[in-house]
């Protein structure tokens, strides 16, 4: 363990038939930045309080390189969290073994603060597309994600968290509510839940429903993390939706609920995403920053309510 290079510890906590590593941030929860390549050498300089960063794994899946050292040198340095986007969780078949055991030395070699994935499949027939796709949320689909979870629990020998999706259409066939249906995988495999704000917000919007009471009805205790990120409107002439193109500094609005759930749940590892039209280090450290600076309110806050209480 690096405990004098990170501010990570590891708890261990119980997972139905065997015990599961639980990484947890040491210090006050801070807000991070997903970490882009042309940003490297700048992310392994800066020194803001609690900065830690946020990489897709699937792009370290190497033997070495310069990609891997670099991760190195920022992970001597800061935290350094895991967001998946191929497990293919809700696929019906059973993780890749071969993508695990990468996923496994991976983690293995960094010690990552937080590893997490998408409540979604990629994966079928043996290839896989290059999206996050729906399904209808039944409880065979239940079980069999919540096999698959515990599935890459047990080898990893850690506690990941999972993201609620992204909605564009209506799909018949749900037997559960959503929060209901997270709430039950975090239940049966003791997983976390990363609450992503935006894709509450635009499928919100997709689907006529309200990003306010998704958000009050979700439990504080299973949100590990939480994701801000931007959105666009997608420019068919013949369309309303909203898409999670990740392109854009966070909305408003998307600003607006953050502030309200935190005040509610007290203050999360937040997270500032951004995948396309990157601007430069310094105009995400902005963003990070004002995500901080929320946090800290909150922070305060909840103990001056603990402090009126005594």
């Amino acid at each position: 363990m690096r405990q004098h290079q990170d501010p990570v510890r590891h708890g261990v906590a119980d997972a139905g038939e065997g015990l599961i590593r639980v990484a947890r941030m040491e210090h006050r929860p801070s807000a991070g930045l997903g970490l882009k390549p042309q940003h490297y050498e700048a992310a392994e300089a800066a020194c803001a309080d609690g900065l830690w960063f946020e990489v897709h794994p699937e792009n370290y899946f190497v033997a070495g390189g310069p990609r891997l050292a670099w991760l190195d040198a920022i992970r001597s340095r800061h935290a350094v969290a895991l967001h998946g986007v191929a497990l293919s969780l809700a696929a019906d078949v059973d993780p890749d073994p071969a993508h695990l055991d990468r996923l496994a030395a991976l983690a293995e070699r960094i010690e990552p603060c937080m590893i997490s994935e998408h409540l979604a499949w990629s994966q079928w027939g043996g290839s896989y597309r290059p999206d996050l796709l729906p399904f209808p949320r039944t409880t065979q689909a239940l079980s069999r994600i919540a096999a698959n979870i515990s599935r890459v629990q047990e080898r990893l020998h850690q506690r990941i968290a999972l993201e609620n999706p992204t909605h564009y259409l209506h799909i018949e066939g749900h037997e559960w509510a959503e929060v209901d249906f997270l709430c039950e995988l975090a239940h049966r495999t003791g997983c976390g839940l990363l609450l992503d704000i935006n894709n509450v917000f635009v499928s919100a919007h997709n689907l006529g429903t309200s990003a306010e009471e998704y958000l009050d009805a979700f439990p504080a205790v299973l949100i590990d993390e939480i994701h801000l990120a931007g959105h666009s409107v997608d420019l068919a002439p013949d369309t309303q939706l909203l898409i999670d193109s990740h392109d854009a500094p966070v909305a408003g609005a998307v600003w607006a609920l953050y502030e309200g759930l935190i005040a509610r749940i007290g203050p999360r590892p937040t997270l500032i995403e951004r995948d396309d039209r990157i601007p430069d280090f310094d105009t995400l450290m902005a963003e990070r920053a004002q995500a901080d600076a929320l946090l800290n309110a909150a922070a305060r806050r909840a103990t001056q309510a603990q402090t009126a209480l005594a």
